[in-house]
């Protein structure tokens, strides 16, 4: 166990404790401490990959787990955000799935011998929905904030959908092997 795969392991151990923090009523500054579990979980998703690509210690528990840990992260906070009203179901729906499809899309590449890497449009989009994330968890209630909020979650959505179709138009081969 490896310090890219401990601080993945940490990672998931922090969303259950997100997940309270952020839906348990009556905890003081429970936003702001929400908020920071999930820029710590968000910035340790960078730190151990950088870590692991830097020392050479890329793994396949990290290749599994690291992807795994992110879209639970996410996830998680998108219900949460259904359940508190900031954010239609519709919109989470679309989000989730596109991250089922590129699993199962990339799952079905690696039968093939074919690895597919994150693509720019996926990592600007990942940048979007934490920072959308970050914003609706504060949820601060001001009309220039809350315009801003709508800004991320509908550009969150579209890069959504951006990456799904540029990950399938450049990996199209994948699926006629």
């Amino acid at each position: 166990m490896n310090l890219p795969n401990k601080i993945t392991l940490f990672r998931v151990i922090m969303i259950p404790v997100f997940l309270v923090v952020y839906l348990m009523p009556g905890i003081p500054y429970g936003n702001y401490i929400a908020a920071a579990i999930f820029l710590i979980a968000a910035f340790s998703d960078f730190l151990d990959g950088y870590l692991a690509r830097k020392n050479n210690l890329v793994t396949n528990f990290g290749k599994f787990m690291d992807p795994l840990a992110d879209k639970l992260l996410v996830s998680g906070a998108l219900i949460c955000f259904v359940e508190n009203g900031l954010i239609p179901a519709w919109i989470v729906f679309i989000i989730i799935a596109r991250e089922f499809i590129i699993s199962g899309f990339r799952l079905v590449a690696s039968d093939n011998g074919v690895v597919i890497a994150a693509s720019w449009w996926g990592k600007i989009k990942t940048n979007v929905q934490m920072i959308m994330s970050v914003m609706l968890i504060l949820n601060f209630d001001h009309p220039v904030i809350n315009v801003l909020e709508q800004i991320a979650i509908y550009l969150a959505v579209i890069l959504t959908v951006v990456s799904l179709v540029d990950y399938m138009v450049k990996n199209k081969s994948v699926l006629h092997e």
